[in-house]
């Protein structure tokens, strides 16, 4: 919308330093002005910082390999890491700490990159830790690894489009003419405004076999030549056939990468060498010692980081009697030894960022590449045509240089020198300076024949650079061969090895902890004992908290899962064999601290099972019932907490465990009763179903209470069994007779 200017009433006369506008309120479109003010920012870090380009870099990389190349670091002299960093800050103002973290990154000495372009020498770091710490630029020295010959070659031959930096002092190439796809061949990721890239990294080799085979062949099948990525850490890559074609058709998708152990009999420990690319040691080394405390890895005796200059080292010792691939299993679902690297394609092509499948890359790069060779063609065929235009004119002076020597003596002037010889031998300007800068020594017969001699393998030479500029089929050839010489060169074995994901055999979860039939408590404040049986037969009255009750007693194996339902339909998984062996006489564990419940949240029912069969009944105040399937709760992953354990429309009146339907026996705040047997009630494997009517209220009034009817409690239990949804029937005098009703 249009900016307004709002009335402020009349204008106050002009005082001295008056600006025009001070303390006028503008309206102006919120949208407008976001658009205005973030977008130039937001393509920005798109565009020039956060997104490769199909050369494979992003600008800083860029920048950085080109100050270095300029710098003749393509050979074998390091220089000290400050000076390359102060030398890109020609090109790259963003600050000497930003330019020496990217150089870091494609050093050898990070270890981040299967084929490193910068040769390091110091301490950088290393990119599986995340403490250890790189020297300061001034300890460490660099230069450029042999592989930048396959980035730069021909860089001056007018290959890609030059422009200048950011004062407009030197110039910079937009891209680098790299003879093979660098996009694939190291990872490369960056998070930008709204997206973001993450570029998993290829074999060389691979990389290259599968361009000259798409090359050769559009349609040919990319999963022959290209079979996985391939990491610089080495790992287990779980390939998944169909996981892969997504990724290689759409550039988005996911696998998993794992570790790699060996195991050490005679020290009884695992030596793990091998990590996924998305974690560090630390974060696995932290997270193994959490599990340890949580008691949930007991056969784990220490584990320590040993990395030295061998590489990467984590030694866990295990106690005795541990089958350590059984361990590793464990490990693998619960620390990040096995973690989940996530694919997403997004170049910029051409100034627009896209998510492109491997083969569309391919077919970008093919596209650049053919280009490149094209313009490096077209630049030979130029500076050819040039010299053999000055040969040809050289060739002329052969037929009498007698005649050209007089000429130039006989002219007055010197300016008239050149007129005067492409007078006298009919050659054009250019040509008869050229003749006119012969040095005296070289006006010989003998200088002028080998000069001459040039002519004929020069129009050869042209012919040949026309024919390609003419051929598509020969500019293929080319980078072809060019492909072939930098896999003869660079080409590296596999590091990442790949399992198959239909071989992978998960073992079964066998609890370490002993079985034994042990004595369970759980009280109305939510505290939980676990009392072995010899210990209750010796021990006295049951300990608790003042104003407290035992809810719920039962005697069930060490091994049983606890599900511990709350106030707040939710339900918190434990097992029985995390909590230690007590005696009447102590307290017990406070769930709610245990479960590291919500605050204020409290437990209220507690389930025991070992193989989640059975139904779980809930009754609530509105008078509704539903019965659950116990199996609902059972997860494959170890999840502690499940939401949504129960509907939360009405509150819960009360909660109980069937192992077969049989009859219940519901009590209204009317006094009223209601007996009804449970097969009547569909179970639901939906865990917040509302349930069925089973008790019709009267306004103000609420169920209260739901208990199994035993057998015998009743004289006449048909006068309480209706067909549901009931109002129930109040209780007969005779009937209870003796009793007292408590409601």
């Amino acid at each position: 919308m249009p900016r307004k200017k709002k009335e402020t009433g009349a204008p106050a006369p002009k005082a001295r330093g008056h600006i025009n506008g001070a303390g006028e309120i503008v309206e102006q479109d919120v949208g407008e002005t976001l658009r205005k003010n973030y977008m130039p920012y937001a393509m920005s870090v798109i565009l020039s910082r956060a997104i490769p380009e199909i050369d494979g870099f992003k600008p800083s990389h860029r920048k950085l390999l080109y100050t270095m190349y300029k710098m003749g670091l393509l050979g074998s002299t390091r220089t000290k890491s400050a000076n390359i960093v102060g030398q890109t800050m020609k090109l790259n103002p963003h600050g000497d700490a930003a330019i020496y973290d990217t150089m870091v990154r494609m050093s050898r000495g990070y270890e981040a990159l299967l084929h490193p372009f910068v040769d390091s020498k110091g301490n950088f770091g290393k990119f599986y830790s995340r403490d250890m710490a790189w020297a300061a630029p001034r300890y460490t020295e660099a230069k450029l690894d042999p592989i930048c010959q396959e980035l730069f070659r021909d860089i001056d031959k007018d290959t890609v489009d030059f422009v200048d930096n950011y004062d407009s002092t030197m110039q910079e190439p937009t891209l680098l003419p790299a003879t093979f796809p660098t996009v694939l061949v190291n990872a490369n990721t960056g998070i930008a405004v709204g997206m973001a890239s993450n570029i998993c990294p290829f074999n060389l080799a691979e990389v290259c076999a599968t361009a000259v085979a798409l090359i050769r062949d559009p349609e040919a099948e990319l999963l022959t030549t290209l079979q996985a990525p391939d990491f610089p850490g080495g790992g287990q890559l779980v390939f998944d056939r169909e996981q892969m074609e997504k990724i290689y058709e759409t550039g988005r998708g996911s696998f998993k990468v794992r570790s790699r152990y060996t195991y050490d009999r005679s020290a009884n420990c695992i030596d793990i060498t091998q990590i996924p690319p998305s974690t560090a040691v630390e974060i696995i080394v932290e997270k193994v010692i959490d599990l340890v405390k949580q008691n949930r890895l007991k056969e784990i005796s220490d584990i320590r980081d040993e990395t030295d200059l061998n590489g990467l080292k984590i030694t866990i010792d295990l106690k005795r009697g541990v089958d350590p691939d059984r361990l590793m299993q464990k490990l693998f679902k619960l620390t990040t030894l096995e973690d989940s690297f996530a694919c997403n394609f997004n170049v910029l092509i051409a100034g627009v960022p896209r998510v492109l499948g491997v083969r569309e890359l391919f077919e970008e790069w093919t596209a650049f590449r053919i280009e490149c060779v094209r313009r490096r063609t077209y630049f030979d065929l130029q500076k050819k045509k040039e010299k053999l235009h000055l040969l040809l004119g050289l060739q002329a002076i052969l037929l009498d240089i007698d005649k050209a020597v007089r000429i130039v003596r006989e002219t007055e002037e010197e300016s008239e020198v050149v007129p005067n010889l492409m007078i006298g031998f009919g050659i054009d300007e250019v040509q008869a300076e050229y003749v006119a800068e012969i040095r005296l020594r070289h006006l010989n017969r003998e200088y002028i024949l080998k000069r001459t001699e040039e002519v004929e393998a020069l129009q050869k030479e042209i012919a040949e650079l026309e024919g390609i500029l003419g051929s598509k089929a020969k500019v293929k050839n080319i980078i072809i061969r060019e492909l072939e010489d930098t896999a003869r060169k660079f080409g590296q074995p596999r590091r990442t090895q790949l399992i198959f994901a239909d071989e992978i055999e998960a073992p079964e979860e066998v609890s370490d902890a002993p079985d034994y039939q042990a004595n369970l408590f759980f009280t109305r404040e939510g505290y939980f004992k676990k009392i072995t049986a010899q210990s209750l037969r010796m021990s006295g009255e049951q300990k608790l908290k003042e104003g407290d009750a035992i809810l719920q007693q039962m005697e069930a194996p060490n091994s049983s899962d606890l599900l511990f339902f709350t106030d707040r339909a939710q339900v918190y998984k434990m097992k029985a064999a995390d909590f230690a062996d007590t005696r009447a006489s102590v307290l017990g564990e406070y769930i709610p601290a245990r479960a590291q419940m919500d605050e204020g949240e409290r437990a209220v029912y507690m389930a025991v099972t070992t193989d989640y069969t059975g139904y779980l009944l809930f009754c609530f105040e509105n008078g509704k019932v539903a019965k659950v399937e116990l199996s609902a709760y059972q997860t494959k992953t170890n999840r502690r907490k499940l939401l949504a354990a129960y509907s939360d429309k009405s509150p819960l009146a009360a909660m109980l465990y069937l192992s077969e339907d049989r009859e219940v026996l519901l009590t209204a705040s009317s006094g009223r009763m209601l007996l009804f047997h449970t097969g009547v009630v569909a179970p639901k494997a939906t865990r917040n179903t509302q349930g069925v009517q089973a008790m019709t209220l009267k306004k103000g009034q609420r169920l209260m209470k739901a208990e199994l009817y035993e057998e015998g409690r009743f004289q006449n239990p048909a006068r309480y069994k209706k067909q549901l949804p009931a109002l129930g029937s109040l209780p007969d005098a005779r009937e209870t007779a003796g009793e007292q009703l408590s409601l």
